[in-house]
């Protein structure tokens, strides 16, 4: 009976000490910082409304929440842009840390928080203070913390600015791309290099591939971590009043991002008397990130700007300590860092950094013999030569009031390079696109190169005026799903890899289908699941010659389809298993790993191929035909092993799901399948509703990683009817009733709004009062 008895409970005992650890959502709270009574309403989907009589407390009360629903996320936040990851996690991040730690972040960081004015560094200490406040209450952990063996410091401001400098790791780290270049450059015939890249750049390629095969760049490639998060891409699109049924401009925007639980962005509505923001804000940042202001709105895509570039450099020959210059000889910079691992002895780094920037085949210990005696790796970045100034201009987007305090904030943005669109209540609307962007002697970055000789320098960034801008242009709208934003004979060079046209293309085809938008059609262009990718294919079907019976069944099922890529039907499926056959199968001798390249579906080569003009297909006797055909009999016969043969009972749905899985949770099977979900969910890669995937995984090929954590449509008739939506759910901790609860109305392509007096929302609420003590 005593044994039964302690079977039920320990569940129940460990199960009230968790619910204990959520957060007090409503009542009194007496603390210090705050200068007056702050109000905190939390809405039925979780979304704090702050209410607070001067501009600190609000920031503080943010921190707060921020750390009432987000502390671990923001705690795993820091600690990796600190390379601090190991003191937790032990020997199995030290070469994460290794890394972080020799790209400089937080001495980045550090450097960007001594550039900020007054003002906003005010902002920070009150955001600091706000989550601090959270945790000098001795609250009980969220589980993670008992899990990790953690304990949370003291917050500081630095750490709100480490998250611009991670954002921009993974939106702006193009240089993998220049290995991924430099390693198919010595191994890959020139024509498939010209189909897949648009190559060469110059009549230098051959003297560089000389150069590379004195690298190993497989185990440059192998060893180095992987990226942040997924490729990225948005949408956005803003309409002046002559195209809406409000006649004013509405403005609508899906960051693109991986998909986890929690979810990268959280809601928030922060009400001072200078003060009305609405929107996406950042675990750890004092700032709206995507939003309104009650007087403009904006939205943001990324420009994958090549902002960051790989130099070789040349040790001095008589002296290592020493690195080759134009000039002569300079010493290496060097600092030491010391990692502290869990369980193990610390480890002990000696960072260099050239002119150009760190040392990155310093970063692994596996690298330093992957590059050629008497050479280094350095990656240049913005953020090498000048502080970062982009949290300023952040802070001063969430108060500018007309365009030319937009253009004025932007003015100090750095990186990453961002398409930020705008709009009014006085009816205007607007573009440009930011950022600290080098300037080079020669060359476009889009290859390592030699350092030594300073052929390829920065010799400068380009003036923010001459950036691509607009303001009221004649077609009174405005549309950037990562595609070119500029005309071959710009000026300025900003990149190569620009994302295909299909996203861009398919919003324009929906914005001249109606005469005039409102706030419903925009959330249908957001839900909108075809895919103009799917019918370039599809116009293609007349080529192709069926190895099969299967395949005919297959090839007429595809022919009566429109190519949307809705979540109950087999067409999907069909496609996209043929088209990663495909594609593995013309990339056969390309390496594994090749980043970039064999990840996700690549209509250059795709298309040609079914074109029969592939340079994919040249070595081969027949050339393309049979490939074609043969990998989608191929594609066929693994969906019928998979999902059965009957060829109308497949579904999207059964392949195309959105995981959101907890870092953590993830790694311990009994909780792994007690927190992790997904749900079902429409388009491709190339959809407006974006559901990308890694294709090179075997497993789940088709799973949707990567998409739209956040949504909004922004109204600028009245701001107050704007619209919005995060995945999976306002909360990260796994108890909260708000963990995922947002989930089903995201892949339904649902959205709320995020307003309302204070005594209306109390109604339906919960107020927590922050007093001062």
């Amino acid at each position: 009976m005593l044994v039964l008895a302690l079977i039920v409970a320990a569940p129940l005992s460990l199960y009230l000490y968790l619910r204990a650890s959520l957060p007090q959502i409503s009542g009194t709270l007496r603390l210090e910082g705050p200068g007056e009574i702050i109000e905190i309403v939390r809405d039925r989907n979780g979304v704090p409304h702050i209410f607070a009589r001067t501009e600190a407390d609000g920031w503080f009360a943010l921190g707060f929440v921020h750390a009432q629903d987000r502390l671990y996320q923001m705690e795993m936040m820091r600690r990796a842009g600190r390379g601090r990851l190991s003191e937790f996690s032990g020997v199995a991040t030290i070469e994460a840390d290794r890394y972080f730690r020799t790209l400089g972040l937080l001495q980045h960081a550090e450097a960007a928080l001594g550039a900020l004015s007054p003002e906003f560094r005010r902002q920070l200490d009150s955001y600091a203070a706000g989550v601090n406040a959270f945790l000098t209450q001795d609250p009980i952990l969220p589980p993670e913390f008992a899990i990790a063996g953690l304990t949370p410091e003291p917050w500081r401001p630095v750490d709100s600015l480490l998250w611009g400098q991670l954002m921009t790791l993974q939106l702006a780290g193009n240089w993998r791309d220049e290995l991924a270049r430099a390693r198919a450059l010595t191994r890959q015939p020139a024509a498939q290099l010209e189909e897949l890249w648009s190559w060469p750049a110059d009549g230098s390629a051959t003297t560089l591939a000389t150069l590379y095969r004195s690298f190993d760049l497989d185990r440059l490639a192998a060893w180095l971590p992987a990226p942040l998060g997924p490729p990225t891409a948005s949408n956005e699109w803003v309409l002046s009043g002559e195209h809406t049924a409000s006649r004013k401009p509405l403005l609508a925007n899906d960051p693109h991002l991986g998909l986890a639980a929690p979810g990268q962005w959280y809601l928030t509505r922060l009400v001072t008397p200078t003060l009305s923001l609405a929107g996406a804000t950042a675990p750890g940042v004092p700032a709206v990130i995507l939003g309104h202001n009650g007087r403009i709105a904006w939205g943001i895509t990324t420009t994958n700007a090549d902002q960051f570039d790989l130099f070789i450099e040349r040790v001095a020959p008589d002296d290592p300590s020493r690195y080759l210059t134009p000039e002569g000889s300079r010493p290496f910079a060097t600092r030491s860092e010391t990692i502290k691992v869990r369980g193990q002895d610390d480890v002990v780094v000696t960072v260099r950094t050239t002119r150009h920037g760190p040392v990155l085949s310093d970063a692994l210990r596996g690298l330093t013999d992957a590059v050629p005696p008497g050479h280094a790796l350095a990656l240049s970045s913005p953020a090498h030569y000048r502080p970062d100034r982009t949290a300023e201009a952040m802070f001063r987007l969430n108060r500018a009031r007309h365009w030319d305090d937009f253009l004025e904030a932007l003015g100090s943005w750095h990186a990453p390079m961002q398409n930020i669109v705008y709009a009014d209540s006085d009816g205007h609307i607007g573009f440009v696109a930011p950022a600290l962007l080098p300037h080079r002697k020669a060359g476009d970055g889009r290859l390592p190169r030699p350092g030594w000789s300073g052929e390829f320098d920065w010799d400068g960034f380009v003036p923010f005026e001459a950036l691509p801008r607009a303001f009221d242009p004649p077609a009174g709208r405005l549309v950037n799903a990562n595609n070119r934003i500029v005309n071959d004979d710009f000026p300025v060079f900003i990149t190569r890899d620009w994302d295909t046209p299909y996203r861009a293309e398919r919003i324009g085809q929906m914005l001249d289908a109606v005469a005039r938008h409102d706030i419903a059609s925009a959330e249908a262009m957001l839900a909108d699941p075809v895919s103009l990718y799917a019918r370039a294919v599809l116009a293609r079907l007349d080529r192709l010659s069926p190895a099969d019976e299967r395949s005919r069944q297959a090839v007429a099922r595809l022919r009566d389809w429109d190519g949307a890529m809705t979540r109950g039907r087999p067409e999907p499926l069909i496609l996209h298993a043929w088209m990663r056959e495909l594609q593995l199968a013309l990339l056969a001798d390309w390496p594994a790993e090749q980043l970039g390249v064999r990840g996700s579906e690549r209509p250059e080569i795709l298309l040609a191929a079914l074109d029969g003009r592939s340079a994919f297909c040249r070595d081969r006797p027949d050339g393309c035909p049979p490939v074609v055909a043969g990998t989608l009999a191929s594609a066929l016969e693994k969906l019928t092993s998979r999902y059965g043969s009957d060829m109308a009972a497949w579904r999207w749905s059964r392949a195309h799901r959105a995981p959101f899985r907890h870092a953590l949770f993830e790694r311990l099977p009994v909780i792994r399948s007690w927190l992790t979900f997904d749900v079902p969910t429409d388009g491709d890669v190339y959809t407006v509703n974006r559901g990308a995937w890694r294709a090179s995984r075997e497993n789940e090929p088709f799973a949707h990683v990567h998409g739209a954590g956040y949504r909004a449509i922004y109204d600028l008739a009245d701001l107050a009817r704007s619209r919005f939506i995060v995945a999976p759910g306002q909360s990260g901790h796994p108890l909260s009733r708000h963990w995922g609860d947002l989930v089903t109305q995201w892949a339904d392509g649902r959205h709320f709004t995020i307003a309302g007096e204070r005594d209306s929302l109390a109604a339906q609420g919960q107020i927590l009062r922050l007093e001062p003590r």
